[in-house]
């Protein structure tokens, strides 16, 4: 095992999978800072109290010692997350970026990394983080991609190196997401709009014949759980798509749309009630349907 010593900034939901994935493939020593630790009843605090991954006071002594960091923050504190640990990595560790943030995000943190003293990786994880964990299917660049892949090999990454150049790895999964999420915003807003007027069932048998999939019923209660579950922090990575269509010279209509979609399911999820539907589409989308003014 080449890292028996692993820092964590993020100690979300991606952060404590990659903890306890990290601790099943033998890192000793797991250390984690999360702004949210400023409130002793969140998530992330009680994480950080019951373990693996043992609670530190600030960024800089999180990462203090730590052979690798992987920054698991929001989009939007990709750099702030960056530039809170150059204090302590003079000792020369990898940092790995898993943050799906724009290829200038990426380059500026990674500037920002390369100058106090750490080694930059840059990453794009190309599926859910659940179920896969750690073994997400990756995108790496910068410089030292190549290196770390090599002393990295016992921790179970499935990996691929794309450049050496900053912002390649990002700017495909940019591009990515505003397919992806822009196809789930587009189901939500369809499917909902067809339920009103009871023409949902001519809607998916008029996809399956458009787009043949299996099941389109359950393909779109899936992608609509999706943006109300995590619609949040897919509205914060829509915006960094927005901003690498814009860096591109395209004006991001789509991209910018696609966000607002994004954060009206995670405003609407809060109104949802409690155990909402988990199989049926149709029940789904008339618990929506409710909360709508």
């Amino acid at each position: 095992m080449a890292f028996t010593n692993v820092a964590l900034i993020g100690l979300g939901e991606v952060g404590r999978h990659f903890a306890r994935d990290l601790a099943a493939r033998g890192v000793t020593t797991i250390t984690a800072y999360d702004i949210a630790f400023a409130d002793a009843g969140s998530v992330q605090s009680q994480a950080g109290r019951e373990g693996p991954a043992r609670a530190c006071v600030s960024a800089v002594d999180a990462v203090s010692g730590a052979e690798l960091v992987i920054s698991a923050v929001t989009a939007a504190a990709t750099l702030d997350a960056a530039k809170s640990t150059v204090g302590g990595l003079g000792h020369g560790p990898y940092y790995l970026d898993i943050n799906s943030a724009s290829p200038e995000l990426k380059r500026a943190a990674s500037q920002a990394v390369n100058a106090a003293g750490g080694r930059y990786v840059e990453a794009a994880v190309m599926t859910p983080v659940p179920p896969y964990g750690i073994a997400s299917p990756m995108l790496m660049g910068g410089v030292y991609a190549e290196a770390f892949l090599v002393e990295a090999e016992g921790l179970g990454l499935k990996a691929k190196f794309v450049s050496a150049e900053v912002g390649q790895a990002s700017a495909t999964k940019m591009c990515r997401s505003v397919m992806v999420k822009g196809v789930e915003a587009l189901v939500s807003e369809s499917m909902l709009t067809a339920r009103r007027y009871g023409v949902e069932q001519a809607v998916l048998a008029s996809l399956n014949d458009l787009l043949p999939n299996p099941d389109w019923e359950k393909l779109a209660r899936y992608m609509i759980s999706r943006t109300l579950e995590h619609g949040k922090r897919r509205a914060e990575e829509m915006r960094e798509a927005a901003v690498t269509v814009q860096d591109a010279g395209i004006e991001p209509l789509m991209s910018r749309a696609i966000a607002e979609r994004q954060d009206w399911a995670a405003v609407t999820a809060k109104s949802l009630p409690a155990g909402w539907p988990d199989e049926d589409l149709f029940a789904l989308l008339d618990d929506v349907r409710k909360t709508l003014k």
